[in-house]
């Protein structure tokens, strides 16, 4: 399964070298030509296929994708930058609570996996300048503040559970002053997973040697549920 954010593009306009043969291809596009936008790619059919998180003024924008599988929901997701001088702080944060809220939701029926962009460095491990950017979009008070609420209602940063003391663990880094090679990075791309799901996985890993986009692809593997393995 691929998840793809910030794709920037309407399903008309993707072009056919991104239609994989063998995927079943997914795209939530927004109303805006040319914003945001996410597609998932999956070589199993899901069950069921959902955009948004049900709430019109948050659906306008493509950003969520929930494909249903056997075992587990898993969430595609593009969360809203809060923008330069923090102008989207306050939409940013309505909407972390009515997405905490629609995950929760999912929760309660099946284990539940989110990806994506999901535009907070959590702590200070997790950009390479903490003091510099205390006020700046992805490492204010408030929106880290709102993650730790999310992984207090029983989900869990799965690459900081494999590696919680991990430094210059990054997946994304400004086109700007040679930053990437540098390694002048935020960790802001994760797999956010149900508390009850952490025993089936096996790695999850930043693959940060890919080039390609000023962000790196992360990569959560999953091993077979026990009880399949037993039988």
């Amino acid at each position: 399964i691929l998840c793809l954010q910030e794709t920037n593009c309407a399903e008309s306009d993707y072009p056919d070298a991104a239609k994989l043969p063998g995927y079943h291809i997914y795209y939530n596009s927004a109303e805006k030509k040319g914003y945001s936008s996410t597609a998932l790619y999956s070589k199993v059919k899901p069950i069921s296929v959902t955009y948004g998180i049900n709430l019109p003024e948050h659906d306008s924008e493509g950003r969520v994708i929930t494909a249903e599988y056997e075992r587990f929901y898993l969430v595609n997701v593009y969360v809203p930058n809060s923008g330069q001088k923090l102008v989207r702080l306050d939409y940013r944060r309505t909407w972390n609570d009515a997405f905490l809220a629609y995950c929760k939701e999912l929760d309660e029926q099946k284990p539940t996996i989110v990806a994506g962009d999901l535009n907070v460095a959590h702590s200070e491990i997790d950009l390479a300048n903490p003091k510099n950017n205390r006020r700046n979009s992805g490492f204010t008070d408030e929106e880290r503040g709102d993650f730790t609420t999310w992984l207090e209602s029983g989900f869990v940063d799965s690459f900081r559970r494999f590696h919680p003391e991990t430094t210059g663990a990054y997946t994304f880094w400004t086109y700007m002053g040679g930053a990437r090679k540098r390694n002048i990075g935020w960790r802001i791309d994760y797999f956010v997973t149900s508390e009850r799901l952490m025993e089936n996985v096996v790695a999850s890993e930043i693959r940060e040697k890919v080039l390609g986009s000023d962000h790196c692809p992360i990569m959560l593997l999953l091993a077979e549920p026990k009880e399949d393995k037993e039988n």
